[in-house]
């Protein structure tokens, strides 16, 4: 009887836990599940864990867990790594809020696109496409081989490292370099 109730309880715990499919994604040693939103899928990337603390720090966790849907380029730990060492906790102060929150949004485009859609774009714009941002900037996709990267208004190059990390309220790539604002 106890290992009846041991297996029942095993296969409701199972029953009840996220299930992976197809488009679940490893990211930062953590599944991306499809069916949770961006917000509750990155707090558990050990590699966006700056990213979620700016996010938090720049009070868009409730934007982001909005029904968006949102395209998001999320810079790992090592992205933010490249910039200079200070830039990282001076933006985290409250007092830089809007300008974190402005380089936070540059990273975010209306809509769901799909590294297809950004493929057909660029090709549509023979050999280009360019974003709006929420920030209300412009980001340009290119194609190089069978990369897609980024360049910022600023001329910095951020290569999408993993494409295609859908979530029920928009999809992540995820970017090796942050993408700056003018």
């Amino acid at each position: 009887m106890k290992k009846m109730i041991i297996a029942a309880f095993a296969l409701a715990i199972f029953a009840i836990a996220p299930k992976a499919n197809a488009q679940t994604k490893m990211v930062g040693g953590a599944a991306m599940y499809p069916t949770k939103d961006i917000i509750d899928n990155a707090v558990n990337s050990k590699d966006h864990t700056t990213l979620v603390a700016a996010v938090k720090a720049a009070g868009l966790v409730e934007t982001l867990k909005g029904d968006g849907p949102f395209t998001v380029f999320a810079p790992t730990n090592e992205a933010f790594d490249k910039l200079p060492k200070e830039t990282v906790p001076t933006l985290l102060k409250p007092e830089n809020k809007p300008m974190l929150t402005k380089i936070l949004t540059y990273h975010v485009v209306a809509g769901r696109l799909s590294s297809a859609d950004l493929w057909a774009k660029v090709k549509e714009g023979k050999g280009k496409t360019e974003l709006k941002t929420v920030a209300g900037g412009t980001l340009t996709v290119m194609a190089q081989g069978k990369k897609l990267y980024l360049v910022d208004e600023k001329g910095g190059k951020s290569w999408i490292t993993i494409a295609d990390v859908f979530q029920k309220n928009g999809v992540i790539h995820v970017v090796n370099t942050v993408l700056m604002p003018n």
